[in-house]
């Protein structure tokens, strides 16, 4: 097998789960992925991390050679290395491995090792099986085409936080702990969106009234931003392309099926005969 063969076959496997090794590999990443996390959990207790240290260190230390190993191979997969690595995944892989090998070198890094957590972000990659694609392309565009209107709303929302915060400072008083017109803004917010700690409220018969106003208008502002992606879901009828075809040039996805070149970089997909 030529190296090209090789290159390809390996960016088929690592980067696409249109294939059955591509859902093998996705797989078993996401296995590796979860174990990793149930690892950093369980160091994180006391009593855990004091019985059973060395194995969990020799476990995390498999688990981070396999990641590394992966790591290697997504660049050698790609024509682009230094894209992959400047890319958001690559930070990711990188800065969640990393913390280990630093372990070996620089004393007092235990809390640097919580950056293992970040290897949760790259189950996003398994997001990428074919039967997750489309229903994670329909949900970006929807919420793509009403980002203008969630902004408007958005604002809104806002500048009712603030007209009402406003009005509680001047009806209350500072025994009811509204001593600032921040403070109080900070109140409508928590309010408004149904959290309720509990840390400020009103003892007056108009603040109380103002505040069953803005709870039950909290409850209407919740529901708009699920009703406006919603519509957008039902306003068009569009075809939605569920291949995992990505460019090994320019590592760009979202392809339309069988597209034979990248329409990001004009490269073909498939250079291999």
């Amino acid at each position: 097998m030529s190296l090209k063969n090789f290159k390809h076959r390996l960016h088929e496997i690592i980067y696409e789960a249109d294939t059955p090794s591509g859902k093998i590999f996705d797989i078993l990443l996401l296995i590796f992925i979860l174990s990793s996390l149930v690892l950093v959990a369980l160091e994180s207790i006391n009593w855990i991390d004091e019985k059973h240290h060395d194995l969990l260190n020799i476990a995390e230390w498999v688990i981070t050679i396999i990641f590394s190993i992966e790591y290697i191979l997504r660049i050698i997969a790609v024509s682009k290395p230094v894209k992959y690595i400047l890319s958001p995944y690559g930070i990711i892989d990188f800065v969640s491995t990393v913390p280990k090998y630093i372990s070996l070198f620089v004393g007092g890094t235990q809390s640097l090792l919580a950056l293992r957590a970040l290897r949760l972000l790259r189950v996003f990659r398994i997001l990428k099986l074919t039967r997750y694609v489309g229903e994670s392309n329909s949900l970006l565009n929807a919420l793509a085409r009403s980002r203008t209107k969630i902004l408007v709303f958005m604002f809104s929302v806002v500048v009712l936080c603030i007209i009402f915060g406003t009005i509680m400072y001047m009806v209350e008083d500072d025994s009811s702990g509204f001593t600032s017109i921040p403070r109080s803004i900070y109140w409508c917010i928590v309010t408004m969106t149904t959290v309720g700690y509990g840390d400020i409220a009103p003892i007056t018969p108009l603040g109380q009234f103002i505040a069953s106003i803005i709870m039950v208008l909290g409850y209407g502002i919740i529901a708009v931003p699920t009703g406006i992606v919603s519509a957008e879901f039902t306003s068009q009828a569009f075809k939605v392309d569920k291949n995992t075809q990505a460019c090994p040039h320019c590592m760009h996805t979202q392809h339309k099926d069988n597209a034979k070149y990248c329409h990001q970089c004009g490269e073909i997909l498939n250079d291999v005969d």
